[in-house]
């Protein structure tokens, strides 16, 4: 109890401050009360529309009534812009509509919507009829590119609209990449670090953690400089004659890849190197001793000790770069955005805060379950960060 009351005011501050805010943004992607709240009347009639055709007059009815006073309210933006998310185009024949409503006077109202086009679609009442749910799959569904038909079947979106499975395996890809770049240089000089002679192994320790001193803005901006058309890596390369021409390195996938795997170096060795430095090396003498190569008793010997190490580097390094969102955005090209770039966008520009908890949602859910698999694979008392 002392102990819990000690920690008390840190878990008091992580729950208003983290998981708070995190669990309301990620409920707003099955929770969308917006159309519900903005048409009531149509929602309690449009049950009794069959799914086909034009719904019958008092349906037509009351979404009318529904139209002027959120037009009178001044909310009629935001419920085309909900019902836009869902039905492409839809932002502007509703504003239209609720004006045109507004200033009928005393006209029949079912008319002027059997007169416009838009309110003669089937896809515009399933639209309405699933928004009147406050509970919802379609920013889930979206999230995978899939869409649910007006016959309440789950279908995939048209090729052109189908986006976010593209970013989801790019970003899946570009991780990939840079945690394999990052333990092909990060596991050698670890080794090199754990064997050092002690003042060595603190100047490179020193050299490694040096990047840690600046921020992740300043060092992408300093690769924005190297990786440049007539920047330093360029001229190097000519310098050299590797090349006859200057490559296209900004904005590009290998510029990418190249800055991310500087930043997320130390994420990778430094697990590494802590699990290392425990294990003596009388035990690869050990092993030559007793007949075995150096080769056979690295892999069978020293390797399987490393292994919970070389896990939790990657492991690491892989959920950061789920989440890389600064290096794409100032050196990735326009095919190179990730999937945190694409939610960043639906909250500050789009302002849809439901596609982008939904995008979250899944981007939360994965890395959960690469963790789970990680510590289900070996053990999560074994895997070592620091």
């Amino acid at each position: 109890m002392r102990t819990f009351l000690l920690a008390a005011p840190l878990l008091v501050l992580l729950l208003f401050s983290f998981a708070i805010p995190i669990l309301t943004l990620l409920a707003r992607a099955v929770y969308d009360p917006v159309i519900a709240d903005a048409l009531p009347r149509t929602s309690l009639v449009i049950g009794e529309w069959d799914g086909m055709g034009i719904p019958d007059d008092p349906v037509l009815t009351a979404l009318a009534g529904d139209l002027v006073a959120a037009e009178a309210a001044g909310s009629v933006t935001l419920l085309a812009k909900s019902l836009n998310a869902r039905l492409p185009g839809a932002r502007s024949q509703i504003i239209k509509t609720a004006r045109r409503l507004a200033g009928a006077g005393d006209g029949d109202p079912a008319q002027i919507l059997r007169s416009i086009p838009f309110w003669g679609r089937t896809d515009t009442w399933a639209a309405i009829e699933a928004g009147t749910s406050r509970f919802t799959s379609f920013y889930l569904l979206s999230a995978f590119d899939l869409r649910k038909t007006p016959e309440g079947a789950i279908a995939s979106v048209p090729p052109t609209q189908a986006v976010f499975v593209q970013v989801f395996v790019r970003t899946f890809t570009i991780a990939g990449i840079v945690t394999l770049a990052t333990l092909i240089l990060g596991f050698p000089l670890a080794y090199l670090i754990a064997n050092a002679p002690k003042g060595l192994a603190m100047i490179l320790i020193v050299t490694v953690l040096l990047p840690f001193w600046v921020s992740v803005l300043v060092r992408t901006a300093a690769w924005t400089v190297l990786l440049q058309k007539f920047g330093l890596i360029n001229d190097f390369l000519l310098w050299l004659g590797a090349v006859s021409d200057r490559l296209d390195l900004m904005y590009s996938r290998l510029g990418l890849i190249l800055a991310m795997t500087h930043i997320q170096l130390p994420f990778t060795l430094l697990p590494i190197y802590s699990v290392m430095r425990t294990i003596p090396p009388s035990q690869l003498r050990a092993a030559y001793s007793l007949g075995g190569r150096p080769l056979t008793s690295f892999r069978r010997v020293y390797l399987p000790q490393v292994f919970p190490g070389v896990i939790a580097g990657c492991l690491l390094t892989f959920i950061l770069c789920l989440g890389y969102y600064i290096t794409p955005a100032l050196v990735g090209g326009p095919g190179d955005q990730l999937i945190s770039n694409i939610i960043a966008n639906y909250v500050n520009i789009d302002l849809n805060w439901e596609m982008a908890a939904a995008l979250s949602l899944v981007l939360l859910a994965s890395t959960l379950v690469l963790f789970g698999l990680a510590a289900r694979l070996i053990g999560l008392n074994r895997l070592k960060m620091v």
